[in-house]
């Protein structure tokens, strides 16, 4: 993927260290997995908490960023990793007080503006959920993958291979599928009026989630710093914290902070499950957002859309086991493309690696080829997570 800034990024970052291949997979396999467990668990335990009298879309739009300090506790851990590493590494006497962050403010700046879109997205999403049927909304939600591919396209100027295009296509129908099967899905307790704002305002958090992907991306291109993981978790952190201060005025003008205690005795799970439900609805959310930002480090944005719509179906999945939903056929056809989907990506990914080493000549071999060196979206050199 072509990103403008990548030349000063090289120029900035080509003294950097080297991530291994075997420490790069796993970080890209650990980041999948806390998007499928953000990216299922999230909206089962929202869909949970709705399911059992919860009524406040602030508070559950404000659940899903909330757990930000969490990632105060892997930022810790290599502060402490790095700071141990330089006493090993300098001559005593010689030492020098370790970095504790690493986020320039330019980069904080950057961050606080795509929180805010990010506290948008989330009372867009929680808003429109509470309104509308799982399946319409998960049809909804889907289209954000093609909002993804075209906002790549104008602003990281994302090159489509056929095997990405053919997945997208796939998954575009495997979401239309998913919807066939609802006629007249409007729920009794909703009005005709509350139904189509739920179904404008979820199309608009998918449009702007698609937005939000290619941002990151561009930030990362435009930081002319090194990003390591480190600062990525930073990033996070700062986007975590702006998403949430926007939800929290929300509550405040909506008086959701009175009204939780109330609510909670009235929970049909009991007021202890209340607020443990609470909890672990901002903990996934957490795992989904901290997940979504490592794939776009360590791969590239239309991974992490793709993603996204892969899960959805597993989401509905998940909702027959546990809320005894309907599965319907449409739904396993569904299903069945996005994996399909994400297979052919995986394929499409699999191709290109390949034959940039078969294009390697033989006097390459004594060189360390750019591959190792830079990321699959050209964003800058990737670095190992305890820098």
């Amino acid at each position: 993927m072509d990103v403008e800034g990548q030349n000063s990024n090289h120029q900035n970052q080509d003294t950097a260290p080297q991530m291994s291949k075997g420490l790069r997979r796993a970080l890209i396999v650990l980041n999948c997995v806390l998007m499928a467990l953000g990216n299922t668990g999230g909206p089962l335990l929202l869909r949970l908490y709705f399911r059992s009298g919860g009524k406040r879309q602030w508070l559950s739009s404000w659940l899903e960023t909330g757990g930000w300090p969490f990632i105060f506790v892997p930022l810790l851990i290599t502060y402490l990793h790095r700071r141990r590493r330089r006493r090993c590494q300098l001559r005593p006497g010689n030492q020098h007080p370790t970095k504790l962050f690493f986020i320039t403010p330019r980069l904080f700046l950057a961050c606080a503006f795509i929180g805010l879109f990010i506290g948008l997205d989330d009372f867009l999403y929680a808003y429109g959920l509470s309104f509308l049927p799982v399946s319409t909304s998960s049809l909804l939600i889907s289209t954000q993958l093609a909002f993804t591919a075209f906002f790549a396209f104008l602003i990281v100027k994302l090159k489509f291979s056929p095997y990405s295009i053919n997945s997208v296509a796939l998954l575009t129908v495997g979401a239309v599928i998913l919807g066939l099967h609802v006629s007249s899905d409007r729920p009794d307790n909703v009005t005709r009026g509350q139904y189509y704002l739920g179904f404008i305002l979820t199309l608009g958090a998918a449009a702007l989630y698609g937005l939000i992907l290619p941002l990151v991306e561009l930030m990362y291109s435009k930081a002319k710093q090194a990003i390591t993981y480190t600062l990525v978790m930073e990033m996070q952190l700062v986007m975590g914290f702006f998403a949430t201060a926007f939800c929290t005025v929300g509550m405040l003008v909506n008086k959701d902070f009175q009204a939780i205690p109330r609510e909670a005795r009235h929970f049909e799970l009991g007021e202890f499950r209340y607020y443990v439900v609470l909890v672990w609805n901002a903990v996934f959310w957490q795992f989904f957002f901290l997940g979504t930002v490592g794939v776009i480090f360590c791969v590239n944005t239309l991974l992490a859309g793709i993603l996204v719509a892969v899960f959805i179906p597993v989401t509905e999945v998940l909702g027959v086991v546990f809320f005894k939903e309907n599965f319907s056929s449409e739904k396993g056809v569904a299903l069945g493309l996005s994996l399909w989907g994400l297979a052919s990506y995986s394929y499409g990914e699999y191709r290109q690696e390949k034959d940039k080493k078969d294009k390697a000549t033989p006097s390459d071999q004594g060189m360390v080829p750019l591959i190792l060196i830079y990321n699959s979206n050209d964003t800058g050199p990737i670095i190992p997570w305890y820098q």
